[in-house]
């Protein structure tokens, strides 16, 4: 069993800047890419950004250039340094883990962190 488990949500008026943090614990495990998705009242989850075990990172287009995703292998830890905030970043942010647990694969999700910008 992999926990994951988010921090670093909270209440930032626009233009402020907020750092989520998620940790994946556990045993036998390793990790392919850590992701980062949010989802607003109403809408789908989609993905904000990832980062490979090998340090490739991708983002969407919406957050490109104000986001910061990076990871600490280490700690098995994933954090993302969300900067110049919009109200439209209002959301949900959900942590995903895929890898492995000995053969079998991972696909683990946090319980979400609420992030509220506003104007």
């Amino acid at each position: 069993q992999v926990q994951v488990v988010e921090s670093g949500g909270g209440l930032v008026e626009a233009g402020g800047s907020l750092r989520l943090s998620c940790a994946a614990s556990g045993r036998s495990f390793s990790i392919f890419v850590m992701s980062w998705y949010r989802q607003a009242p109403g809408k789908q989850r989609d993905l904000v950004a990832d980062i490979t075990s090998g340090g490739k990172t991708n983002y969407a287009d919406s957050v490109k250039g104000r986001f910061t995703i990076s990871r600490d292998t280490v700690k098995n830890t994933v954090y993302l340094q969300m900067n110049s905030l919009k109200p439209e970043d209002t959301a949900v942010y959900y942590c995903n883990v895929r890898g492995l647990v000995g053969i079998t694969p991972l696909d683990a999700w946090g319980q979400g962190a609420l992030v509220t910008v506003s104007s």
